[in-house]
């Protein structure tokens, strides 16, 4: 099975995602994350304000199948959360790079993102 991975991000290992653009990131979980959960039905996230840490909690997501902890890809404060995903968190399958994005955040440190996988280490970790 393939699995869509865009090379405009970073991965973690853990399956989150970070696409950065002038110092702000935007953070969900890929595409093969949301295939091994199954449907998404609920998924709790930091507010605006909060600090992360790279590699520290970030939140969680519940499926039919399984809960999940989720990771941050890098660290800094948040400054969007995906509301939408309160009422539909099914976004997070339907268009896990797009709509079903999850957090935005102000980095801390950009040089973070040399320890985060490419697409291709990321594919080549998923295959």
């Amino acid at each position: 099975m393939s699995f869509e991975v865009p090379d405009d991000r970073n991965y973690l290992e853990s399956h989150e995602w970070v696409a950065v653009n002038d110092g702000t990131g935007k953070i969900g979980i890929t595409d093969f994350a949301q295939d091994e959960l199954g449907d998404v039905v609920f998924v709790e996230l930091p507010s605006e304000g909060d600090e992360l840490e790279q590699e520290g909690d970030l939140g969680v997501v519940e499926s039919i199948k399984a809960v999940s902890d989720l990771y941050s890809p890098v660290s800094g404060t948040v400054t969007a959360v995906n509301d939408e995903l309160e009422n539909t968190p099914e976004l997070v399958n339907e268009d896990p790079f797009g709509d079903g994005w999850m957090l935005e955040v102000e980095l801390d440190d950009e040089s973070e993102l040399d320890d985060l996988l490419s697409a291709d280490e990321y594919r080549e970790q998923i295959e």
